[in-house]
């Protein structure tokens, strides 16, 4: 059965090349900036912060300012060239939107983000839909709880700083 995860646009670009073509087939420039944006995307391959971006991904790429990845990355996510979801109290993370659609796990605990198929949360969809007659996504808003790790029992609720910097366990 085919199913609509996401309202959201998505064009296909799998490469920096075809977002490159898709950008101007949008009526809009290459910028060097934008070209760093969509690089440093594609370079990731995992939803990143803004932060992650303009840092260069720890000198992966040349640094660049804040402001301009944020409005770089509203233009792309216009257009469908990207995608964000919101983590927890912690920055936004973006991603290349033809990595798929994909909807995501959050540790409360650690803040480890874990990206899964869809397809794969189709019975917790269908529950609700039956309990409650909503048609869940969580494209963009994770779902929260404690990953594997942080759940086992004796390993006890982690403490999370205010600031939202975690840790994350490495996941499979």
């Amino acid at each position: 059965m085919s199913r609509t995860y996401s309202a959201d646009p998505i064009a296909d670009a799998p490469d920096l090349e075809a977002a490159l073509a898709t950008l101007r087939s949008h009526g809009m420039r290459a910028s060097a900036a934008r070209r760093l944006v969509l690089e440093a995307l594609y370079l990731a391959g995992e939803p990143v912060t803004v932060e992650d971006i303009a840092g260069g991904l720890d000198g992966r790429l040349p640094a660049s300012d804040p402001g301009s990845v944020y409005r770089n990355l509203e233009a792309l996510e216009a257009i469908g060239l990207v995608r964000h979801v919101h983590v927890g109290h912690a920055p936004g993370r973006y991603v290349t939107a033809s990595a798929g659609v994909r909807e995501h796990l959050l540790c409360d605990a650690c803040g480890a983000l874990r990206s899964v198929e869809p397809e794969g949360l189709d019975d917790v969809r269908a529950l609700i839909r039956e309990r409650f007659g909503h048609e869940a996504r969580f494209t963009h808003f994770p779902i929260g709880g404690l990953c594997a790790a942080c759940a086992r029992p004796g390993s006890g609720p982690r403490a999370v700083p205010d600031d939202g910097e975690r840790e994350p366990h490495a996941h499979p």
